[in-house]
């Protein structure tokens, strides 16, 4: 049969993805080739209920956002570029500002504008002031240094480092020296000669030796097919270079014998960025062993460079005195008349007149100057030289600080490599026009610079004849060549976010050279991990064709199967993002499956997209990823009520299974089928997977606790082993590949309420790109629910990750990454003393509190003991249901907290050795956390205080009576914690929260009073106002965000609940590890019902004995009356005495018969109504109401069961259960791995049945042997634990309560003493003035604010923590704003006319978006067309079509509504027949290959409503296409035979899975003017598949018409526009799109 065929042939192999996608539903699976036909829906249920719209969560409106984006984009641009270049154009200027000051001698004219008008002065620069100039070169080329020396000692201190071999550090401090030496020779000797525009030219030509070796460096590999044609133009540009150290000392060697230092001191200069233009793949081998120093330095560079910054900064002073003793400058006067340039001082005005010389007509010169004798001294004040440097250090350092934020978000082209190549053009222009201006009047810039003061200006004559006169065009070849040597910085390839180290060779700049340091220094190796290239080798592994699980697609690519393979055998697609969504849950509600339903769909979408546009597109991706979701349900088997000795799945997976489908109909707007789940039975319960319309698998794991161990962290380890142990550890490829792949493969840890888009996945796999020693890293959390607890928690959590986590990121390591939205690294999980550590069984009473209350902190708390980083995301937004009650919350953080503690107490218990081994974890970082450490546990003791000094200043009251009204309520509830069961402490915590509330109402009044007496200078004001501005401004600078501070009122009435009675609850109930939430009653087990009636019988017989009645029994007589006396003495039946007693046999027999009569009858009665049940199991006959939960109810009410149907449960013998059973059906043998009995269940639909492989089963059973059997019921082992816990709890209690109760006395008796032992506050003092009349006398005292000293400490202790979260948190907005930044994608069109923007870069740049709208199942059976003929009519517009009715008209708006066309739109849907699943591939294949340039799609928006639909878009699109087309036709001619499934297995070949679709025309596919349509077909059917052909036995016909009885669409005939694909056991079928001819041939047996 073909159903029995298909399943045999998909069953063979575990990771096909043959789930037969595009066979129509209404294929019976289960009945061989029978066909069954979907009924007509009837006109009177043609109601539809459309997909809402989501408006909250992760699908609230965010085109506001968007746009908000996109502006702060181009701005980002924008600035970014005026920024780098208006700061490297002043640095640049301010540099040879300063470089103009050194000569000796050198004249300028002086401004007349205070000494004459009619007179002209000239002014010579004194010696002192050319004394301060050079010192400020020297500070301005030492800073840089500096701040490298900083940096390299803080890395070394702070993080781990190596020490480089001798010959390296000596090669590095060589070549470093050349640079310092020819810096100093450039500065201090050779631009001083020179005029400013000469001088600007010249340093352009300092890439000489960065060219040459850079050409050394082309080889075959990097630079084929133009290697040579490269190299060429490398000469070429070196030789431009080569010119620039000839061409003015040539010109004015003679008369300037120091212009020959230009040489030296250029190509020394050069020398400084040799490590940039080094290649490993060079064809000479002293390049190949300087790039072997180059690797060698990426670690070993921050230890080398605490000596090399020392020693540049050395070399470059000395140098500096050679170069002014080469200028004629005395060195001793260059110390001793330091201070006197740095002070004031006297410049000599000298009064000239001007002799005309030169001709008539010719502006005169400074040359021309003749003096007349008359001098003046002014004075002049120091503060220029100062001015000019902090100008020249700032605009040095900003325009590096904005170059590299370029880099970082991507905009590197425009706002980095462009400012920098205009610097020197602009300074040009700019020094040309100023020298001109100061030239004409040399009073231009009076007022702004110092009258003796300016550039050292060109000669008139150059300024008129800039090109001719002085060969000033060779600057532009110096240009030219200098943009050659430095083309890498415009085409950048580095990911968003890389780290200095990946965008720059030396961490730091040069401040005296800026815009050739930025060039040179950025890297050119930052290759991406996939290159175009690649593409290739991809559709070669199998990667092009489908998306495969990772062992399918590692182990066709992999061509090494032995271990210790090289570095060689790393494949390309081994560097391929994998991400393994992985979803723990356990008792969710439908709205919650729903949330995280749609979020695994939209991943699933975005993974398509990206697929579709890599393979047909031809869009090298860089953020392209492969995706895999696991669910793992806890505890997903309950009894069954037909046969109470099976197990079927509980009510929540039914749940699951019913709701995917209205989840997807939310995703893709239309009314969608998910394809039924495969269903396997495995070791540990049962499995069912489902193949998403993106291709992709959703895989959910049903767990029986009976079989494997329940709870969330047992859960983590199964998919740890399971996706990193068995997936990744046992593919038979190289150790290097694994290494590589695990390094790139992701768990993305989710619960089962989670709510996220892609892009907040995307941004977490960002910071694993840029970090490799990153180990997780989460988003931020937003709480969704209604209440007030939601409220809080909304502004606790908003605090919490805008001030805590944000703080951890910075100076550290955040602690906690939350199980329910974080993305570990599979690598950093395998690594020692984590996955296997975490697989500990809790058997000590701390393990329960750490392991397995805070699974999540103690597994970020593994990796941080292992070196990993764990890093926060504030831009990764994932939204979460929060509990809404008051019990929930506080069991919720009964949890929490205790377990927070723990790990962090185990964290620093053992910091010295977590900071040896992370570099991450500072020795400053573990006191922050020591600090709030020590305010966790003394924060109910400082609220206590805070309690008893608000009612003090509120209510008018002594210390001592607050202290009384304050400690008894809380002595009592202690008290009522220790002795009453749980609900009771939570009755009594939430009454003192209510009145704890009212009281914090009126304390806030009290205390604002109070303020107001004592004024904003007390500390307590202070306080206040820095808390809440820092919470106002963390706010501001949260936009999205703003509102969560609102809350912040009830935060503020919760203190005393939240931070005193949640602390003492939490403590006190550290012996209960219940989880605490999502429990609802479930049915028991038949072992726990067993368990429980015999628990029962036993405590019930132990009652009766210890009762009176049965204590007089057993005085009397011991078997209750079944004995009589050979005397008895009895009173009026009150007593009876018995005496000689012995058994009465025949009443003991008469009592057992009894008994068993009433056993027998009571058997009977539930034997008849188990009877009753099967005959008529709705009650119509009887009436009688029954409340037990059903298997075949399809109404999931996920209320509690009721405990009288726990009690019939209960109370079912096995033996009647056995007996009843066999009244409806007859018994099966079954087999847990082969037919178990929740397999059958119709509500997981009629999915095939499939079974692992034996090597999977294996791993499981050895899993489970080994590390997840279930943990068998020990009452002694319970005891010890239950005792064990009590005892921690008490110790804890004990200290905790010690540790408050003297900060407490200590702080409360100084305050009592304030008088004889404080300090006093400075700030708030009051002044009293007293004026005495008898004596006349004015008395002036001051008052001030008295502090205890713990107060104190207190107060700067609170203040401290405050300035750190607040300064950490302005750093992690900037980053978090360069991250999204960096992720917003601009249209091509905000930065080009449409008319330049080429085809080819529309798709490039926008290949996934096309690729996402192209796919959208919506519309895909013509609702755009309907859509668009009604809007001419009147109608809706298109874009706002709704659901798969084609409701285009359902836009509200009075002229709107009336005109709806309801009635046509349900007849159109019932008339509909869903006889086909489809994907989304499949809907992109049908717009993509029926595209034409001049139709395009029709009534499809292809590109979005942001891109436009040009027709040279759509004729770049049908080019792809067209491509795409014969690159398969020609690969399928070459393997036309290879297709015979028979013969390949014949010769046992594993059979693959093949694609045919992409061999032939799809606009022939979907072709259906033959037959066309009955009805409205899904044209996103798949029936071009192979995998689909050989799933039936007959011919699949195209979806264009009905199918005949022998599998041919009517009317077709064998040369028609139809594809037929027969059985490909037996034949291949295939036809040639040019000639329009079928051919087949034939294998048949």
């Amino acid at each position: 049969m073909a159903a029995a065929m298909r399943h045999n042939d998909v069953s063979d192999d575990d990771d096909n993805f043959s789930d037969d996608e595009s066979t129509p539903l209404t294929h019976d699976i289960y009945g061989g080739s029978q066909r069954t036909v979907v009924p007509e829906t009837k006109g009177w249920d043609s109601f539809r209920v459309l997909p809402p719209e989501s408006d909250s969560g992760s699908m609230a409106d965010q085109k506001c956002l968007e746009l908000t984006l996109r502006v702060l984009k181009v701005l980002a641009y924008l600035l970014t570029f005026g920024i780098v270049l208006v700061s490297g154009v002043v640095a640049k200027g301010s540099l040879l500002f300063m470089t103009s000051q050194i000569r000796p001698g050198r004249v300028s004219e002086f401004c007349n504008k205070d000494l004459g008008r009619e007179k002209r002065f000239l002014s010579v620069v004194p010696e002192s002031e050319r004394v301060a100039w050079a010192w400020c070169i020297i500070a301005a080329f030492a800073v840089p240094e500096l701040g490298a020396l900083l940096r390299s000692i803080r890395i070394c201190f702070f993080k781990s480092w190596r020490r480089p071999p001798l010959m390296d550090f000596l090669l590095v401090a060589g070549f470093e020296t050349l640079y310092a030496i020819g810096v100093s020779l450039l500065l201090l000797c050779v631009l001083p000669d020179l005029d400013v525009v000469r001088a600007a030219m010249i340093t352009n030509c300092v890439c000489i030796i960065p060219g040459f070796l850079g050409m050394l460096s082309r080889n075959e590999k990097q630079d084929s097919p133009n290697r040579w044609p490269k190299v060429i133009v490398d000469a070429v540009a070196v030789l431009a270079q080569v010119t620039g150290l000839v061409v003015w000392p040539m010109h004015e060697g003679g008369n300037n014998p120091r212009a020959w230092v230009i040489p030296i001191a250029l190509l020394c200069t050069s020398a400084a960025w040799w490590e940039n233009y080094v290649s490993k793949q060079s064809p000479f081998s002293i390049i190949r062993s300087m790039s072997r120093v180059k690797e060698r330095l990426r670690r070993t560079r921050y230890f080398t460079y605490i000596f090399i910054s020392l020693w540049k900064i050395i070399v470059f002073f000395s140098m500096s005195l050679f170069s002014l003793h080469l200028h004629g400058q005395s060195i001793p006067n260059f110390f001793t008349k330091f201070s006197e340039g740095f002070s004031m001082h006297k410049v000599v005005v000298t009064e000239v007149k001007t002799v005309y010389s030169s001709g008539v007509g010719i502006v005169p010169d400074l040359s021309d100057a003749v003096p007349t004798g008359e001098t003046v001294e002014m004075t002049v004040t120091y503060s220029t030289t100062i001015y000019v440097l902090i100008i020249q250090i700032l605009s040095a350092y900003i325009c590096y600080i904005f170059g590299k934020f370029a880099c970082k978000i991507l905009i590197q082209g425009f706002s980095f490599a462009f400012p920098v190549n205009l610097t020197v053009p602009v300074t040009i222009s700019l020094l040309i026009a100023a020298c001109g201006l100061r030239n004409g009047d040399p009073c231009f810039f009076h007022g702004t610079l110092p009258d003796y003061l300016f550039f050292e200006s060109p000669p008139v004559f150059f300024l008129n004849d800039f090109i001719s006169r002085q060969h000033a065009w060779v600057w532009l070849l110096w240009l030219l060549s200098q943009t050659w040597i430095t083309l890498h910085v415009w085409t950048p390839k580095c990911e968003r976010l890389a780290t200095t180290e990946k965008l720059f060779v030396t961490p730091m700049y040069s401040s005296c050279l800026i815009d050739q340091s930025l060039a040179l220094n950025r890297r050119r190796d930052d290759q991406p991990d996939v290159k175009t290239e690649d593409l290739a080798e991809l559709e070669k592994e199998g990667l092009d064709e489908y998306y495969e699980s990772i062992s399918v697609a590692t182990d066709a690519s992999g061509s090494t199967a032995a271990a210790g393979g090289t570095k060689s055998n790393v494949k390309s697609s081994d560097h391929i993002t994998r991400i393994f969504a992985c979803a723990t849950m356990w008792h969710e509600t439908k709205e919650e499956m729903i949330e995280m339903l749609k979020s695994i769909l939209r991943l699933d979408e975005d993974q398509s997209a990206r697929r579709v546009a890599q393979k047909y597109l031809r869009v090298v991706d860089p953020d392209y990823y492969e995706f895999e979701t696991h669910i793992f349900f806890d505890d997903a088997f309950e009894l069954s009520d037909e046969d109470e000795e099976e197990n079927v799945v509980n009510r929540f997976v039914k749940l699951l299974v019913s709701t995917i489908d209205e989840a997807a109909m939310h995703v893709h707007e239309t009314h969608i089928r998910i394809r039924a789940p495969r269903k396997y039975p495995t070791p540990y319960g049962g499995r069912l997977v489902w193949t998403l319309p993106g291709k992709t698998k959703m895989i959910a794991h049903l767990k029986d606790k009976s079989k494997i161990r329940h709870r969330k962290r047992w859960s983590q380890v199964m998919y740890m082993y399971y996706l990193l142990g068995h997936r990744l550890m046992e593919l038979p490829i190289s150790v290097d590949r694994k290494e590589v792949m695990a390094e790139n493969t992701f768990l993305l840890t989710l619960d089962g309420d989670i709510d996220f888009q892609p892009q907040a996945v995307q941004l977490l796999v960002d910071l694993m790109k840029k970090n490799r020693n990153l180990g997780a890293a989460c988003g931020r959390i937003h709480p969704v629910g209604s209440g007030p607890m939601v409220w809080y928690q909304m502004f606790e959590y908003a605090i919490g990750h805008w001030l805590q986590k944000a703080t951890e990121h910075m100076i550290g390591c955040v602690l906690c990454s939350p199980g329910c939205f974080s993305l570990f690294r599979g690598k950093a999980l395998m690594d020692d003393n984590v996955m296997r550590k975490y697989t500990t069984k809790s058997d000590e009473a701390r393990h329960y509190v750490q392991y397995d209350q805070g699974e999540d902190r103690w597994l970020c708390t593994l990796l941080l003991q292992r070196g990993y980083r764990v890093e926060y995301s504030a831009a990764s937004d994932a939204y979460t249901h929060c509990p809404e009650g008051f019990h929930e919350f506080y069991n919720q953080r009964r949890r929490w907290v205790p377990s927070t503690m723990a790990n962090i107490m185990d964290l620093l218990m053992d910091y010295k050795k977590t900071i040896k081994i992370n570099d991450n974890i500072s020795l400053p970082y573990i006191s922050y956390q020591m600090m709030l450490m020590g305010g966790t546990i003394l924060g109910p003791g400082t609220i206590f205080l805070m309690l008893v000094g608000a009612f003090v200043a509120a209510f008018k009251i002594d210390n001592w009576t607050s202290f009384y009204y304050n400690i008894i309520p809380i002595l009592l509830f202690m008290a009522v914690c220790f002795l009453c069961k749980s609900n009771i402490q939570l009755l009594i915590a939430q009454i003192l929260s209510t009145v704890y509330a009212l009281i914090m109402m009126a304390v806030i009044v009290g205390t604002a009073l109070q303020l107001g007496e004592d004024g904003i200078g007390s500390p307590s004001a202070i306080f206040l106002i820095a808390l809440s501005g820092s919470f106002f401004i963390a706010a501001c600078l949260h936009p999205q965000e703003f509102w969560c501070i609102v809350p912040g009122i009830i935060y503020l009435l919760s203190i005393p609940s939240m931070y005193l009675l949640l602390i003492l609850y939490s403590i006190i109930n550290l012996n209960v590890v219940s989880w605490g939430t999502r429990e609802v009653q479930t049915k028991k087990t038949k072992k726990e019902m067993e368990q429980e009636l015999k628990d029962a019988e036993e405590a019930k017989k132990k009652a009766k004995q210890n009762s009176l009645l049965g204590f007089l029994n057993s005085v009397g007589g011991g078997n209750g009356g079944d004995e009589e006396g050979s005397i008895e003495i009895s009173l009026a039946g009150l007593f009876k005495l018995l005496l000689c007693t012995h058994p009465d046999n025949q009443k003991a027999e008469e009592k057992q018969q009894l008994l068993r009569i009433a056993d027998s009858l009571e058997t009977l009665g539930k034997r008849l109504e188990n009877i009753e049940r099967v005959v008529d199991p709705h009650g119509h006959i009887s009436g009688r109401r029954r409340s037990n939960s059903r298997s075949g109810n399809s109404d999931h009410h996920l209320g509690a069961l009721t405990e009288e149907a726990s009690r019939d449960d209960n109370s079912i013998d096995n033996d009647n259960s056995d007996s009843t059973s066999r009244l409806s059906e007859p018994k099966h043998e079954r087999d847990d791995l082969v037919n178990p009995y929740w397999i059958e269940d119709p509500e997981l639909k009629k999915g095939a049945i499939d079974y692992l492989s034996s090597t999977e089963i294996q791993f499981w059973k050895d899993l489970l042997e080994k590390y997840l059997f279930p943990i068998d019921a020990n009452k002694d082992e319970q005891a010890r634990i239950a005792t064990d816990l009590i005892e921690l709890r008490n110790k804890s209690v004990f200290a905790f309560v010690m540790f408050n109760a003297l900060f407490i006395l200590i702080v409360f008796l100084l305050q009592l003493n304030k008088d004889a032992l404080h300090v006093d506050w400075p700030l708030g003092v009051k002044t009293n003035i007293t004026y005495i009349e008898e004596t006349a006398e004015v008395l002036i005292s001051k008052e001030y604010l008295q502090l205890e000293p713990i107060g104190l400490v207190f107060v700067f202790f609170f203040a401290l923590i405050l300035v750190i979260q607040f300064t950490a948190m302005l750093f992690h907005r900037f980053g978090t704003l360069s991250h999204i930044l960096a992720s917003t994608e601009l249209n091509c069109y905000c930065s080009k006319r449409v008319e330049d923007v080429s085809t080819d870069a529309i798709i490039l740049k926008h290949g996934i978006e096309i690729a996402r709208n192209l796919q959208k199942l919506r519309g895909i059976d013509g609702e755009y067309d309907i859509g668009a003929a009604m809007a001419g009519k009147g109608g809706a517009v298109p874009g706002v079509l709704r659901g798969s009715g084609g409701s285009g008209d359902s836009s509200g708006g009075p002229d709107q509504v009336g005109r709806r066309r309801t009635i046509h739109n349900l007849e159109r849907h019932r008339k509909k027949q869903q006889t086909a699943i489809g994907t989304l591939d499949v809907a992109f294949k049908k717009r993509f290959f029926a595209m034409s340039a001049e139709g395009g799609v029709p009534g499809t928006p292809v590109l979005g409503s942001r891109l436009s639909m040009r027709r040279e878009t759509m004729k770049a699109l049908e080019v792809r296409r067209n491509s795409v087309l014969a690159e398969r036709r020609k690969s399928q001619m070459k393997t036309l035979g290879a297709n015979n499934d028979f013969a390949n297995q014949a010769l046992g070949v594993p059979r693959h899975r093949h694609s045919t679709a992409t061999s032939v025309s799809i606009k022939d596919v979907f072709d259906i003017s033959n037959g066309g349509p009955i009805g409205m077909i899904n044209q996103a059917f798949d029936g071009s598949s192979e995998e689909d052909s050989r799933a039936g036995d007959g011919v699949v016909s195209a979806p264009g018409g009905p199918r005949a009885p022998n599998g041919s669409a009517p009317g077709s005939n064998s040369n028609n526009n139809s594809v037929r694909l027969q059985n490909m056991r037996n034949s291949v079928s295939w036809r040639d799109p040019e000639m329009g001819l079928s051919r087949n041939n034939n294998s048949r047996m």
